[in-house]
């Protein structure tokens, strides 16, 4: 039994130690901290209203980011930057510690969860780089905490396009509304070969107006002429035929406007043509209004996108180390020693377990 436990017990620890005390590099760690915040500025009317600018942490973006420091994406990335299979392979010969030279990037990946520790507790982030030299590991935490920023920064970003690209796609819809009934009030203008049918109305309905007002005025100059004088009056016949000439314009003019069956510009009754004219005067007016709110809603979404901005606060920048922290060489020894013990144990009482029952 002495042999046994001094085979597989005090021999395997010495071994360990001399490995650990030997062989094993010593590993720098640099520490780097940081939250996701959200700040959302108080518009004008807020401020008038007593309100301060308020910023608080975004605890789904910091979720991301947890996730995303723990990607093959990210080791990939910071791997092409400084090379990653360098720095961690710089022990001439380290088994145990040491990557591979030709190791793959899930070997990579692996390998990374151990020398870079996350903590992550009410939405800070926490974490510990390790390398076999103090500069790397700074280099690593640094290249993690940029990584990181980037992210983020694409998150604001993304999120701000999707706050706006609605109210861009309302206002596209209202421009095209806009430019279309402008373009089908050109085209019925061109086309009847009218500014405004409602001025036009206007002056005809004055001209009809007015001879109306003539026809009444001859119609009594005709009758004072018929009281005081003879029937073969020649005054009263060219009076007469200025009456036919005022009425047969008059007629001329309702025509013009559409009474009596009659037509306007291109055929069409001139009422007719006024209402066209007025509904498309509608439609132009409400693409007006629709423009004018889509074109308020799309800055309104715009300033409020950019009131609503997410950033990396770093609250610990990477440190440098002076003194090598790993690896925790008495531990790992107390560690291995126990583990050790408790297999040789769990073997020896099995043993006399068989051995007692024979």
């Amino acid at each position: 039994m002495l042999l046994s436990f001094i085979g597989c017990v005090i021999l395997p620890s010495i071994v360990a130690a001399l490995y650990l005390w030997l062989v094993a590099e010593d590993q720098y760690v640099s520490r780097v901290g940081f939250t996701v915040r959200q700040e959302d500025s108080a518009s004008a009317v807020d401020l008038l209203g007593g309100l301060t600018n308020l910023s608080s942490s975004s605890s789904s973006d910091t979720d991301i980011l947890y996730e995303f420091i723990q990607s093959q994406k990210l080791v990939s990335d910071i791997d092409g930057q400084l090379d990653l299979h360098t720095i961690w392979t710089r022990p001439d010969w380290d088994p145990v510690f040491a990557l591979e030279e030709d190791a793959s990037i899930e070997e990579l990946l692996s390998y990374w969860e151990n020398m870079v520790r996350i903590s992550y507790s009410s939405g800070l982030i926490e974490i510990e780089v390790r390398a076999f030299r103090p500069e790397d590991a700074t280099q690593v935490a640094q290249a993690l905490l940029a990584e990181s920023a980037d992210v983020i920064n694409e998150l604001s970003a993304v999120a701000r396009e999707d706050a706006i690209s609605y109210a861009r796609d309302e206002l596209d819809e209202a421009v095209e509304r806009l430019k279309e009934a402008r373009e089908t009030i050109t085209r019925f203008r061109n086309e009847n070969q009218l500014v405004d049918p409602q001025l036009d109305l206007q002056s005809q309905a004055g001209l009809l107006s007015t001879l109306q007002g003539q026809e009444a005025e001859q119609i009594i100059e005709l009758d004072l002429l018929r009281e005081t004088s003879q029937a073969n009056d020649p005054r009263v016949a060219q009076g007469e035929r200025r009456l036919e000439v005022i009425r047969a314009r008059i007629a001329a003019e309702r025509q013009k406007l559409g009474f009596d069956g009659g037509t306007g510009p291109g055929g069409q009754a001139f009422a007719d043509l006024v209402g066209d004219y007025e509904r498309l005067a509608v439609d132009r007016e409400f693409a007006e209004q629709s423009y004018v709110s889509a074109l308020a809603a799309y800055d309104a979404a715009r300033a409020d996108a950019k009131r609503k901005s997410r950033y990396l606060a770093a609250y610990m920048q990477p440190t440098a180390a002076e003194t090598a922290e790993y690896p925790k060489r008495g531990i790992l020894l107390l560690m291995t020693a126990l583990f050790l013990f408790l297999l040789w144990a769990t073997v020896v009482l099995v043993l006399y377990s068989v051995k007692d029952r024979r």
